[in-house]
């Protein structure tokens, strides 16, 4: 039953990865090693899909030849085995090389694909059965089917090993994190396939010794079905992983975009002409907006806007005033400072601020300089924002307002 469930996810996924890539494909048909990807895909999608206890035995009554699907299937893989080798050196060499280093792999593979063919013909699945896997345990206890699988093996083994090598450099010359990511994912892949390759080969080698291996099915076809999918997914992700790192970008920017709304909405109130772009009511401004990494870069500049409008509002003697009888510490270039600072002076009616901004020229009160960085600004600000929230729950208002005066 896992097995089953297994089987029909890998055809699900590798159809799927083909399906994706196909239309940049068409948009790029001299892109040798994306057709190589994507015969990848859709070979790995066969593999599975023929073989499939559901359809194989109409595939085999369609063409007239029984298990013909353990051919195919075996074909599928030698190709798709070759077709791997192709993107890795397309990736990793330099046009020219890379032309040369594929050209040698594909000429290995197809050679060993039409001696595979041959043989398939001549020794065939000599035992039949409703399930694949079935079929192929009691087909190897043969001696001529089981050379022909040892081959088989051999092939697989080697094409799968090469791609650790060949994922392994890549990975190290690679300078995007997905897909340094991907290379390791299908690294991981290349070596559950090898001990697949190793497992189906202690179970040949028990026929011969009179040893039953069967226990070790389970773990041949698990590594193997796994195996294609983590190569399925590490080969996808450099195209579908860039767009996580946007989503988690957006999301990033729409936390801070709400964490400072308190602190930026308190200083609009106070001061519209701060907003570029006025929201139209105080629900609407909640809604995520298209670009959140625009419209926080807006809100950064509108608060430090609208700290500055309210700055020569209040003298540093009040501010120590008001943060000793709030028992605070009187440092008013931290985040707690500057949120007391905006709390103590919107305090105030906008008539007496105006008086106040009126009478003095500047303020005296130490500002901190704006970090270079702007996440840094934007971190920053949102603990200004905290602490303002903070202050509100203190209820601030309620400081005397003779101290204010």
């Amino acid at each position: 039953m896992i097995y089953t469930v297994l089987a029909w996810v890998c055809a699900f996924v590798g159809l799927a990865a083909f399906a994706y890539r196909l239309p940049d494909l068409l948009r790029r048909r001299n892109d040798i090693a994306l057709w190589a990807l994507c015969t990848y895909f859709l070979c790995s999608g066969i593999s599975f899909l023929v073989d499939l206890d559901q359809l194989r035995l109409h595939i085999s009554a369609f063409f007239g030849l029984p298990n013909i699907t353990s051919l195919i299937t075996q074909a599928a893989v030698v190709v798709l085995t070759a077709a791997q080798q192709v993107v890795l050196v397309y990736w990793s060499s330099p046009p020219a090389e890379a032309r040369r280093m594929a050209r040698h792999r594909v000429l290995f593979f197809a050679a060993a694909l039409a001696v595979l063919v041959v043989a398939s013909f001549a020794v065939g699945p000599v035992a039949h059965s409703e399930t694949a896997t079935s079929t192929i345990l009691l087909s190897i206890k043969h001696g001529s089917y089981a050379l022909y699988m040892s081959f088989y093996l051999l092939i697989c083994a080697v094409g799968q090993f090469e791609t650790v090598r060949l994922s392994l450099r890549f990975t190290t010359m690679a300078n995007r994190q997905w897909l340094k990511v991907g290379m390791r994912t299908v690294t991981v892949g290349a070596s559950m396939i090898l001990v697949y390759c190793v497992t189906r080969s202690i179970q040949i080698a028990g026929t011969r010794l009179d040893y039953d291996a069967a226990a070790l099915d389970p773990i041949q076809w698990t590594c193997g079905s796994v195996g294609a999918l983590l190569q399925i997914a590490g080969w996808t992700i450099p195209s579908w992983g860039i767009r996580i790192t946007r989503a988690r970008g957006w999301a990033r920017s729409y936390r801070s975009y709400l964490r400072l709304r308190p602190l930026w909405w308190a200083l609009y109130e106070a001061s519209p002409d701060i907003a570029l772009d006025p929201p139209r009511s105080w629900l609407r401004d909640l809604v995520p907006p298209r670009d959140p990494h625009y419209r926080l870069y807006r809100r950064v500049i509108e608060i430090r806007d609208g700290q500055l409008i309210l700055r020569t509002s209040l003298s540093l003697e009040d501010f120590v005033r008001v943060a000793r009888s709030l028992e605070l510490p009187e440092d008013p270039t931290s985040p707690l400072g500057e949120a007391l600072q905006v709390r103590a002076v919107l305090s105030r009616p906008p008539h007496e601020r105006a008086e106040r901004a009126e009478r003095a020229e500047a303020s005296d009160i130490p500002e901190r300089p704006p970090y270079e960085d702007f996440r840094d600004e934007v971190d920053w600000l949102s603990k200004v924002a905290s602490s303002f929230d903070d202050l509100g729950r203190r209820r601030v208002r309620a400081v005397d307002a003779g101290l204010l005066s």
